[in-house]
């Protein structure tokens, strides 16, 4: 896929501008202005990527590290925002996180504490989200509900870890009813403990929403959305 015909990046220009008109619609309907989502892409070859980079969506999301790592290189003379977003094994941060923008998937207790040993080696704060399996599917990862408030009371352990809020995914039933309640369950969470994060820790962030439900995240705050397949349609085959 190197080196995307015209019409693929016709295309990839033209998706990008369709989502952005959606977002800004569903923002403007929560009371919120378009810049205050951002969109994150997933799951795009490096050059689609660039396509995109270059058509000015600069904020672009991996779920590998080896992926992340490639992709990184490939696009280093872009103002690229690196967001990782998917399930991290603690041998590769290390390498990963001089690349990264924002760690949307903090999914346990042992990887906040290696995360914050690897920045404080490396001399810099990460900024981080913590990941809550708020619709309680089992092959779901992230920190239960019922874990983040005791969580809370120790951010100011990890104090090269910057966390900004929460992520989550919805339900895999993929009814809109359980998307929005998920959601709104995730913004709820958050609203619930903002008082009681530590001094100089603001959670400002919700990650939530997909290609297929990204809207009513915005409804129920999402501050960044996670699009992979809705970039590319019509362009990748169905299937």
């Amino acid at each position: 896929m190197n080196d995307p015909s015209a019409s693929v990046q016709h295309a990839l220009a033209e998706n990008l501008a369709g989502l952005g008109d959606r977002i800004a619609r569903a923002a403007e309907a929560s009371g919120r202005p378009a810049a205050a989502v951002t969109l994150v892409t997933k799951y795009i070859p490096a050059a689609w990527a660039r396509v995109l980079a270059t058509a000015g969506c600069h904020d672009l999301g991996e779920s590998r590290p080896q992926e992340l790592w490639t992709k990184a290189a490939a696009l280093a003379d872009l103002p690229v925002r690196w967001h990782f977003i998917g399930h991290m094994q603690r041998n590769k941060l290390r390498r990963t996180l001089p690349a990264i923008e924002l760690f949307h998937s903090v999914d346990s207790l042992r990887l906040l504490a290696a995360l914050d040993e690897e920045a404080a080696a490396a001399g810099r704060q990460v900024p981080g989200l913590l990941e809550v399996n708020i619709s309680g599917d089992a092959g779901k990862g992230g920190f239960e509900p019922a874990e983040v408030e005791p969580l809370v009371e120790r951010l100011a352990e990890f104090a090269h870890v910057r966390t900004q809020g929460l992520m989550g995914m919805a339900s895999l039933s993929h009814a809109a009813a359980d998307a929005e309640r998920d959601f709104e369950r995730l913004r709820l969470l958050r609203d619930r403990l903002i008082d009681r994060l530590p001094d100089g820790v603001l959670w400002p962030h919700l990650s939530m929403g997909m290609s297929g439900d990204f809207e009513a995240a915005i409804r129920q705050g999402a501050t960044l959305v996670r699009v992979g397949s809705a970039l590319v349609e019509g362009i990748l085959p169905s299937g």
